[in-house]
């Protein structure tokens, strides 16, 4: 029961972190088409936020992780 309440939750912080990086890639590029000249700051922004997703989601799976292997 342990491994597949961990495999599902691992699924869905997959699920989530792709769809997060999918709408910041989104919004970076309507921005981007709005103002060139901000493409730098934009693109910048847009890197940080997707880390910092990147991070949260690989917390999530290495707790799914820790509760398969407890």
């Amino acid at each position: 029961m342990g491994l597949l309440a961990a495999g599902i939750g691992a699924g869905i912080v997959a699920v989530g972190a792709g769809i997060g990086i999918g709408m910041i890639g989104k919004a970076a590029t309507e921005s981007i088409a709005r103002q060139p000249e901000a493409a730098g700051d934009i693109r910048g922004a847009m890197i940080l936020t997707a880390a910092f997703i990147e991070g949260v989601a690989l917390f999530g799976a290495i707790i799914c992780i820790i509760l398969a292997l407890g």
